[in-house]
């Protein structure tokens, strides 16, 4: 056998989404074949999973969501083998995605690349390899590299050692030089009252400034601007001093990032006084310098059920400035860890009736392909084909559903800035609560100024947080319900630029979920009892803004 290419596309065959070659080929005639594929199929009245041209035979298989894993081979290439490899492939595609979908074969896409080059060598011959070694050969474990470690990190730790002996060296020659200058004015007498003023110039020893207890602490003396505009304490007034003191700075061995060290505590004392949170790696981004993202989550406990379920809804959601609904689109999750070899073994009962009777238009449902669909389908039970267990301790999606609809959105955001025309900007900004099934928690509405300078708050519903060093505000709530389904703020600021404002991003926590998916029960499908879970719930925007 030998394979040209081997490809994964989407949208029934027409979007590339992957692609790896395994001999040289320009890319035109790449694009040209995979363009002409599914023209060729569409027009096929063959009953099997290939087609051949003049020159090259194309091998596929159907797999979820419209994808399609191609091989393109040679017309001599042995048809037999060639399936075998799909088969494998088709194996290998959502062991190494998690999943079927174009964000998640985009996301692991040079993961795919790698596992594909494990199966198929340079010149397009199959290797002897089955699924358990590809997975092994993608960890890339390596004894040189482990041993490269140890030699950096032993680097590493005779630098330190050196460096603390150069300091101890320099203190010494500091101490007797300070002896000898004792020693030279003849009496005790000779010796300053205020430091070391007889090296260096006066105040203490260059290098040994923390040793006094007048050195100063720059985070304590913030100006007071910055600290009304956060709501926080005024720092206590330090002692008079007795007299002028003059500090002369010096080198300070291992003071390379004291600044930021301290800066960084100084936010994370702020976040936690205010008791503010942001969500997911979206906010660390977002949210940096308002203090959101400064206290780092809890690890999380050990888990104390044989299984746990994890149901998982999030919004993609874009909107225009006057807060209409763009495009809103909800993708959901339920998936399994199994903890024990007891909860591996479970067979979990959903309400598939309801689901069907309330989730028929712009509802697309779908189980992962080791589950047993028969069963599914006819007693609403998910577990796998062929009384086969779960992996231990590690996620398994087994079956996602999402929604197309403007009236799945939650909240709609209505941002108008109006350049007053004398050089600083009116902002209005107003939120409504769409879904008053819905109980938003910690809500974040993040506003680029366009500035570092703080805005002048008019009038405002909740709470804010302002970070001149990134230009951006926060807009809190820490709960929107249907007693609280709206909420303004107005504030002004300079600048002439409206198109500043945008976008505009939302962030919330959620336990409310659109599909009325129920767990109804966990049994075991070796002897039919019942299975201890934990099921944990989650609602939140994977993307959520106003542009």
């Amino acid at each position: 056998m030998v394979v040209l290419s081997a490809s994964i596309l989407a949208q029934n065959g027409t979007k590339p989404l992957v692609s790896r070659q395994f001999i040289e080929m320009p890319r035109l005639r790449v694009e040209g074949l995979l363009t002409a594929f599914p023209k060729l199929i569409s027009s096929s009245k063959q009953q099997h999973t290939f087609v051949e041209t003049d020159t090259v035979r194309y091998v596929y298989q159907p797999l979820e969501n419209g994808i399609f894993l191609l091989l393109i081979t040679t017309k001599s290439s042995n048809i037999v083998e060639d399936l075998g490899t799909l088969r494998l492939l088709a194996k290998v595609v959502p062991d190494v995605a998690s999943g079927l979908s174009e964000a998640s074969i985009n996301e692991h896409a040079f993961e795919l690349i790698f596992s594909f080059d494990e199966v198929i060598t340079s010149g397009g011959y199959r290797e002897d390899i089955s699924l358990s070694d590809i997975r092994t050969n993608l960890q890339m474990e390596s004894h040189e590299e482990k041993v490269h470690i140890m030699m950096e990190s032993k680097k590493k730790e005779d630098a330190r050692k050196a460096m603390e002996e150069k300091s101890a060296q320099i203190k010494k020659r500091q101490m007797e030089a300070l002896k000898d200058n004792i020693m030279g004015n003849g009496s005790s007498s000779a010796m300053p009252t205020s430091g070391m003023v007889g090296f260096g110039g006066g105040g203490v020893t260059p290098g040994y400034e923390h040793n006094t207890s007048t050195s100063g602490y720059s985070g304590s003396r913030m100006g007071g601007s910055a600290s009304a505009s956060f709501g926080f304490e005024k720092p206590k007034a330090e002692p008079e001093d007795q007299g002028p003191r003059v500090v002369a700075k010096g080198m300070k061995l291992g003071g390379i990032g004291g600044a930021n060290k301290k800066k960084n505590n100084l936010m994370a004392a702020m976040a936690m006084e205010d008791n503010f949170s942001l969500l997911g790696g979206q906010s660390k981004k977002a949210g940096a310098g308002l203090g959101l993202a400064a206290t780092s989550a809890a690890p999380s406990a050990a888990p104390s059920t044989p299984l746990t379920l994890n149901l998982e809804e999030k919004y993609s959601v874009s909107m225009n400035r006057e807060g209409g609904i763009e495009s809103c689109d909800l993708k959901g999750s339920l998936t399994l860890i199994a903890n024990t070899d007891v909860g591996s073994m479970a067979s979990i009962a959903i309400n598939k009736a309801t689901i069907a009777a309330k989730c028929s238009s712009n509802w697309n449902f779908a189980t992962h392909p080791k589950v047993d669909k028969g069963t599914y389908e006819k007693k609403g039970l998910i577990q796998l084909k062929g009384g086969k267990g779960l992996p231990l301790n590690r996620p398994v999606g087994v079956l996602r559903w999402s929604y197309s609809g403007e009236d799945a959105a939650p909240i709609s955001i209505n941002c108008w800035p109006e350049d007053e025309g004398t050089g600083s900007i009116n902002v209005n900004v107003e939120f409504e609560l769409t879904r008053s099934d819905m109980i938003l928690t910690d809500v974040n509405i993040l506003l680029p100024l366009g500035a570092t300078d703080p805005p002048a708050i008019e009038e405002i519903d909740g709470q804010y947080k302002h970070d001149p060093s990134t230009g951006m505000m926060c807009w809190h709530h820490d709960v929107i319900d249907a007693s609280n389904s709206t909420g303004s703020l107005e504030f002004s600021i300079a600048g002439s630029d409206v198109d500043a404002f945008f976008p505009v991003q939302v962030m919330f926590k959620s336990d409310s979920f659109l599909c009325p998916i129920d767990i109804n029960g966990v049994t075991s499908i070796t002897n039919g009892a019942a299975i201890p879970n934990s099921i944990q719930k989650s609602v939140s925007p994977d993307a959520y803004q106003v542009s």
